[in-house]
């Protein structure tokens, strides 16, 4: 591509509104519009669902949206092969009625499948299935001097397992190949525990043989009732378990979404209304077995379209951590004890628990407990965020880079073990000098 530096700047920022910078935009529509002069870093951006600072480029961002073709698909093994910027909400609109679901999902649809495999994205059943990357056969990727090369395990796996997780650092993802898993309904089977406490959250999701589990927890209860939870399993149901005279199984309910007008204020937000809401939320859920459509489970707040509005005009810091399984209890008291004692509680809490360490080198997920957590960015809320760091470091823990808007170099190190491998690998393909983001850039990446 052949670039025009007198480009016009744009306002963007990630999901979370915070930070919010002037970034020039190119899209790429075609493989050749990956490859940049040197000298002039860019980062590629998917559907901008990261949260914090990772997809905007300084002072170039590369739009991936109009990659948005399906290219293959083997109905007999699930495979299918697509470009970049097709989103997960495609794939379940086109493939459900057909039989098939993503094998993993985060909790939205509106992400791109290059954006997945950049952020390595990991789902309600990662204990059993691992994160989004597992379930990658190869990619295509563009180095940005020209070349296009396809990385898989077994095929420049140096950077295949790099680009897992790398939050586009390695290259620009053109297209991947993604095994999609098998479903005869578009129902979950649903299962709901309310617990009392922390002890009972954490038993639960340590005892679960369900393919999904995760709990909302009540970030600002404290005393006896510390860590109160509501945790939902699921399983994708079978045809014999829906109620008769379904015609079509895989059949999905269509809802339109509702949206968010206008940016709430403060008051909204407020620490009262939270424990309001927390409290209310906890109390009208019941203990008990129902069927729920696939998006009402995998899905609830993309049904309340532009939902960060309500976090007000300044946005919001979404903070997700995990603590690795031994002490991660301890941790975890010491943390939601923090928030509490702030009065700076979440309305999205939400704990799981991980299986093993994800291939990527720089992929989130560890055999552990995460929490993630949002707060109206402000300074109170920096400063809360600064103490949990240390308690999540002294825990042997890391924070999620693609909701990451703060963290600090120490931290990124200290958390990543496999971090002189990442950089090796972009040294070794050049890949330094090309592509930079915002976050690449305040962490040195």
């Amino acid at each position: 591509m052949v670039l025009d530096r007198s480009l016009p700047t744009t306002r963007l920022s990630g999901w979370s509104r915070y930070p919010v910078l002037d970034c020039a935009v190119l899209p790429v529509r075609r493989p050749e519009d990956a490859a940049m002069p040197a000298g002039h870093p860019v980062i590629a951006r998917g559907n901008g669902r990261s949260y914090g600072d990772a997809s905007l480029g300084v002072p170039t961002t590369l739009a991936m949206r109009p990659l948005d073709r399906f290219l293959a698909f083997d109905e007999a093994t699930g495979v299918l092969s697509c470009e970049a910027g097709v989103l997960l909400s495609d794939i379940v609109d086109v493939f459900t009625p057909r039989g098939w679901f993503p094998a993993v999902t985060p909790g939205t649809r509106f992400v791109t499948v290059g954006g997945a495999i950049a952020a390595d994205v990991h789902g309600k059943n990662h204990h059993g299935a691992g994160s989004f990357g597992a379930h990658v056969i190869d990619l295509d990727l563009a180095l940005g001097d020209g070349r296009i090369v396809t990385c898989s395990r077994d095929a420049e796996a140096d950077l295949f397992l790099a680009t897992l997780g790398g939050m586009g650092l390695t290259g620009v993802i053109l297209a991947a190949r993604l095994r999609l898993q098998p479903i005869r309904t578009a129902t979950i089977r649903q299962t709901t525990h309310r617990v009392a406490d922390l002890d009972g959250a954490l038993e639960r999701l340590a005892g679960s043989t369900s393919t999904y589990s995760v709990a909302w927890i009540d970030c600002l209860a404290s005393g006896a009732s510390l860590g109160r939870s509501v945790v939902m399993d699921g399983e994708h149901a079978e045809p014999e378990e829906l109620p008769a005279g379904i015609a079509d199984p895989l059949a999905r309910t269509r809802r339109r979404g509702k949206t968010v007008p206008f940016d709430f204020p403060a008051l909204a937000i407020s620490g009262p209304t939270v424990k309001a809401f927390n409290a209310l939320y906890y109390r009208r859920h019941r203990n008990g077995t129902g069927l729920v459509d696939l998006d009402s489970y995998f899905y609830p707040l993309d049904a309340l379209l532009e939902w960060h509005r309500i976090y007000g005009s300044k946005g919001f810091l979404q903070y997700q951590f995990v603590v690795p399984l031994a002490g991660a209890r301890a941790a975890l008291v010491r943390i939601l004890g923090a928030i509490a004692e702030a009065r700076s509680g979440s309305f999205l809490a939400v704990l799981k628990q991980f299986g093993p360490e994800g291939e990527g080198h720089l992929s989130f997920p560890m055999e552990g407990l995460t929490l993630a957590l949002d707060f109206p960015a402000s300074p109170d809320a920096l400063a809360l965020l600064d103490r949990l760091d240390d308690l999540v470091l002294d825990a042997g823990g890391r924070i999620y880079l693609a909701k990451d808007a703060r963290m600090k170099p120490a931290l990124l190190a200290a958390g990543y073990p496999r971090l002189p491998l990442f950089r090796a690998v972009r040294a070794r393909h050049g890949l330094e000098d090309r592509f930079q983001s915002a976050l690449s850039r305040r962490l040195g990446l």
